[in-house]
């Protein structure tokens, strides 16, 4: 068969290293992340979250070649920052927003055992990652595309 082994896919050799960042020397403040082992799962999320960062002017991934679990990742930042910063910022947020979504996931289904559907749970607070009130519903309303829409649940309009 032509695919490589998934077990062999996921694990790092010895010498390995997990993450290499080569700063582009003809762009400033840009940088080629190579992380090694990963698919267009975490590509995505870490372009996605980078984006969101101000002081991120381009984020972008690739996958070099299907048949290996490597993708190369570009970042370029103004100013204010580096893309070594930019990418620890968006990982930090990254793991942030995941505790926050196993943490909802958790009570929910406490709820469940309990009886209690969703509408009779208690909301715990949103998750604001960048603190400027934009990520949090206010009285359990739901944030749309940076602003507040009535009795709506899980829309996003972009």
């Amino acid at each position: 068969m032509n695919q490589p082994n998934r077990i062999d896919s996921g694990l790092l050799q010895d010498d390995e290293k997990p993450l290499t960042i080569t700063e582009d020397p003809k762009i400033p403040n840009a940088a080629t992340i190579l992380l090694r082992k990963q698919d267009h799962t975490m590509g995505n999320m870490i372009r996605a979250q980078l984006l969101l960062d101000p002081t991120v002017l381009f984020a972008g991934y690739k996958v070099p070649h299907p048949l290996e679990n490597d993708i190369i990742i570009k970042i370029q930042t103004d100013e204010r920052s580096n893309p070594a910063d930019a990418l620890k910022r968006a990982c930090h947020l990254l793991i942030r927003q995941t505790v926050h979504v196993k943490q909802q996931f958790m009570d929910q289904a406490k709820n469940i055992e309990m009886g209690m559907g969703p509408e009779q749970a208690t909301n715990v607070g949103g998750y604001d990652p960048y603190g400027d009130g934009f990520g949090v519903g206010r009285e359990g309303n739901v944030v749309v595309g940076g602003g507040v829409r009535e009795g709506q649940q899980d829309v996003y309009d972009f």
